[in-house]
């Protein structure tokens, strides 16, 4: 069947962002096949002024609910200096979850007491970094992470600004893995020691500062209602506590996962079981989440007549794919066709496999699919899409048939090698996570600007990087 030429812009454009000219995927204003060109592929592409967009629905949310507020984007999800450096320029703060982390946070101009430190698993060299730096916050694991506070501490002489992370068996509809506020799961303080955690944390107060708590209930949550139970269960230790103590906390850390839809072309979503459409679907708004929050807490705060506590609180979010995930997207070419007579199916081997997306395998996280080549032709004919390394489970669809992904893809038909396909919403946990399996040097990134300008930033790897840490 031959490929019509669709009028409208299709589903997944965003005006003035993705958009389709000439035929040609176009990225704010540049055309994507001039950068496969000049930048090879594989190749990440991220938007500045998506950043910023992204980063100014936050801060409306923000205004809408009249609270104080501080953002701390999660570095985690992607950590180049450039895209720190657009964060840092937006006007929010970081989060951070390792010495290395926060030694880029810190590169990048982000003013130590801009920065909460993540982790359950801190070194004391790390722990040391973060009190040496005075930064806002180091948000605690375990109890017994206090005790190694307080020895930093005590070598520097200084004072440890701390928050206690939570982990009240809170659920929510996202995956599993992903999912950071049940026991199950390896992250914070369970509810039967969060006294004793912190009664600990007040002993020695010319060390440690107790300034907040924190729950992250995990990432891409598609419903309020998570958001607003953790932040209840927040607010009522700050009550008990208070009133054991006299002790009064600066802030409560409703960590992220605000989520992102990655479904605005809805043409594969059929192809998925329900509760992924639900999750990657989602479009959950920054100002749902703080509303119902505040209100829970409001209500049970009235119950308390702690209604004056509540007012002085700051709430802290630490969104990372909700800022990131749309703003950038991958770039592949065909490298390889074939055709299988038995099974009637056409294969696309492209240069991008899971050693660059490896949410792709890890959770079977669906990244949609366009021809950036011909973006305006109609995307009805079906592939098995799949990528270049050398292992079974580097394809695009679920290899053990458990349909999380769809089996198919849909594209133009009669794609060709040498076109270029774009990978959209993969601006998160992509680069971050990306190593040179199979040999393969890692890929080159680079930032569009207002107005077309695009900035190189991340260099493509030689082969001569594979070995620069060998020793032979």
């Amino acid at each position: 069947m031959s490929s019509t030429v669709v009028a409208s812009e299709p589903a997944w454009a965003i005006p003035g962002y993705l958009e389709t000219r000439g035929g040609h995927l176009n990225i704010n204003g540049v055309d994507a096949l001039s950068l496969a060109r000049e930048y090879d592929t594989p190749l990440f592409v991220f938007s500045a002024p998506r950043i910023r967009s992204n980063i100014e629905r936050l801060k409306e949310a923000a205004r809408a609910v009249e609270h104080p507020m501080k953002f701390c984007y999660a570095s985690k999800a992607n950590s180049n200096m450039a895209v720190l450096r657009t964060v840092r320029e937006a006007g929010i703060d970081l989060e951070v979850n390792s010495g290395g982390e926060l030694f880029k946070a810190l590169r990048a101009g982000f003013r130590p007491e801009q920065i909460i430190f993540n982790g359950t698993s801190k070194t004391p060299a790390e722990i040391e970094e973060a009190v040496r730096a005075g930064i806002y916050s180091i948000n605690v694991d375990s109890i017994y992470e206090i005790e190694l506070i307080e020895e930093a501490a005590k070598r520097l002489g200084v004072r440890a600004r701390i928050a206690l992370r939570l982990v009240p068996e809170i659920g929510t509809r996202s995956h599993l893995g992903l999912q950071t506020a049940l026991l199950t799961s390896k992250f914070g303080i369970s509810s039967l020691e969060v006294l004793d955690a912190f009664r600990r944390s007040l002993r020695h107060p010319d060390l440690i500062d107790l300034c907040g708590i924190h729950i992250h209930v995990g990432s891409q949550t598609p419903d309020v209602e998570p958001f607003a139970a953790a932040f209840k269960t927040m607010w009522e230790h700050l009550v008990t506590i208070h009133r054991e103590t006299g002790h009064t906390l600066e802030h409560i850390n409703l960590g992220g996962g605000i989520p992102v839809n990655y479904l605005r072309d809805r043409s594969m979503a059929n192809e998925l079981p329900e509760h992924e459409r639900d999750m990657l679907g989602a479009e959950l708004e920054p100002s749902e989440v703080l509303r119902a929050a505040l209100r829970a807490a409001r209500d049970a705060a009235r119950d308390a007549e702690a209604v004056h506590l509540l007012e002085r609180v700051t709430i802290l979010l630490e969104p990372g794919r909700s800022v990131i995930a749309d703003a950038g997207l991958v770039l592949t070419t065909v490298r390889n066709l074939k055709r299988r007579p038995e099974t009637d199916d056409t294969w696309l081997l492209t240069d991008a496999g899971y050693n660059i997306l490896l949410s792709m395998n890890n959770y079977k996280w669906y990244y949609h699919i366009i021809n950036a080549s011909r973006a305006d032709a109609a995307h009805d004919a079906l592939y098995k899409v799949a990528g270049p390394l050398c292992d079974s489970g580097d394809v695009y669809f679920d290899i053990e048939r458990e349909g999380r992904l769809p089996d198919y893809r849909k594209l133009p038909a009669g794609v060709g090698s040498g076109e270029v396909l774009a990978l959209l919403n993969s601006g998160a946990y992509s680069l971050a996570q990306m190593f040179p399996y199979n040999g393969r040097p890692l890929p080159a990134a680079v930032m569009v600007h207002e107005g077309g300008r695009v900035e190189l930033i991340r260099r493509r790897d030689t082969y001569e990087d594979l070995i620069s840490n060998d020793i032979w």
